[in-house]
């Protein structure tokens, strides 16, 4: 009598990085960890310098990330597959988009279009271009900040929280569980970009308490939907382009409302 042998696992991740890289909550925390410590480090800087060409490498490294460390199977594992159910996309790009024009309108009634509104000041990080904007070259500046913006953070961020991360914590936590340690990790890494603020040479850095809870639950609130939008669509792209459509409408918001 034959002894059927049972087929060996596909492995998820590289033999190289077997050793170390293990989908749990501890590989989980000390990505989220490390990523968290060089953004806000890169990011706070650049709040500085006002240049933010090296903030780019944090999202260059998410997106390299899954490709270097797991194999194929990995990162179908972490939803890098086509969607299989398009109407999720569509769904994510209306979530997308719903979000940002929320987070604009309530930081706009609350705050005006001063220090609170975190829009505004994300809108001061790109330089002097107020003063070079006219009717005539408006829609090339939009376009010219918004294209990077579609490409580079969506696909880098979704890859890691939305994937890397978010599996991660799944086995021990549940897909429910994860989400929610996902998005807040995603939340918090931008008090960076806006919450703790800079003033300027002399005035230094301040911290709004108030502006700053608005901004991070609103964005726990938008990871959660980029959630949905990958759940639905059965693969990452989903929360792609939700997170793609997002910073669209958020420079739609800056160029034509608050520059």
């Amino acid at each position: 009598m034959q002894t059927l042998v049972a087929p060996r696992p596909t492995p998820f991740v590289k033999s190289f990085a077997a050793s170390w890289f293990r989908f749990n909550w501890k590989t989980g925390a000390v990505l989220v960890t490390i990523f968290t410590l060089a953004r806000f480090a890169l990011v706070l800087h650049a709040n500085v310098t006002r240049s933010y060409q090296l903030v780019a490498f944090t999202f260059v490294a998410m997106v390299l990330l899954p490709f270097v460390v797991l194999t194929r199977a990995g990162r179908q594992n972490i939803g890098w597959v086509m969607p299989t159910r398009w109407g999720g996309v569509l769904l994510g790009a209306a979530l997308g988009v719903g979000s940002c024009a929320a987070l604009f309108y309530l930081t706009s009634f609350l705050f005006g279009e001063g220090e609170g509104n975190s829009l505004a000041y994300v809108a001061r990080s790109y330089g002097n271009i107020a003063q070079q904007l006219n009717e005539h070259n408006r829609l090339a500046f939009f376009l010219i900040f918004s294209v990077p913006s579609m490409v580079f953070s969506p696909i880098g961020e979704e890859l890691f929280y939305r994937g890397l991360v978010h599996e991660c914590f799944a086995g021990r936590l549940g897909h429910r569980g994860a989400a929610l340690v996902d998005s807040a990790a995603f939340a918090l890494v931008h008090l960076a970009h806006f919450g703790l603020v800079y003033a300027g040479p002399g005035a230094g850095w301040r911290f709004l308490p108030g502006p700053a809870l608005v901004w991070v639950v609103a964005l726990f609130g938008t990871c959660l939907l980029f959630s949905v939008a990958r759940r639905r669509s059965g693969s990452v792209v989903g929360a792609i382009v939700a997170h793609s459509l997002f910073n669209l409408t958020m420079n739609y918001f800056i160029f034509y409302h608050l520059l």
